[in-house]
């Protein structure tokens, strides 16, 4: 990876991480200050605390990712160290499904006179739940590849005993 690509994505990791804990700290605010009454027509209340742990599954998310990152900088994603940080992208990912799929059943009500809208919402749910499922393929695809790097480092030492 180059040095270029990785400062453009530690970028917008910062960036990103940075507007989340925005938005939680707002979040947090107008809970604990009870300065943006409810008028009723959604639950604002149950609203706001999913933001704020959905937030929190893009932090972890985020940091993994980061710590992802420097591993490839210095060359050792291929290990079982990195099954961590992969595993927390994982649960990350499918927190955020599972809050999305709490704020549907939330704005459900509202929407008996057009079901549509909670049909939509299912179904983003279920395309992000579709992405911890892709990157359970991509775990695999690590686990494969840390197996071929333990078998070479392994043929190496048996070729050097030999030389």
């Amino acid at each position: 990876m180059g040095k270029l690509a990785v400062r453009a994505l530690r970028a917008v990791l910062v960036v990103v991480l940075a507007g989340t804990v925005f938005v939680q700290a707002l979040m947090v605010w107008v809970l604990v200050s009870g300065s943006d009454p409810e008028d009723g027509s959604l639950p604002l209340t149950p609203l706001r605390v999913i933001a704020i742990l959905g937030m929190v599954s893009v932090q972890v998310a985020l940091v993994s990712v980061w710590r992802l990152v420097t591993m490839v900088r210095r060359g050792t994603v291929f290990s079982h160290a990195a099954f961590r940080y992969v595993d927390a992208v994982i649960g990350a990912i499918v927190a955020a499904a599972l809050l999305w799929f709490a704020v549907t059943a939330l704005n459900a009500p509202g929407q008996r006179a057009d079901p549509g809208v909670t049909v939509i919402m299912g179904g983003i749910g279920l395309a992000i739940l579709g992405v911890a499922l892709i990157v359970m393929v991509l775990r695999m695809l690590l686990a494969q590849a840390v197996a071929r790097d333990v078998e070479a480092a392994q043929m190496q030492a048996e070729l050097d005993e030999v030389i």
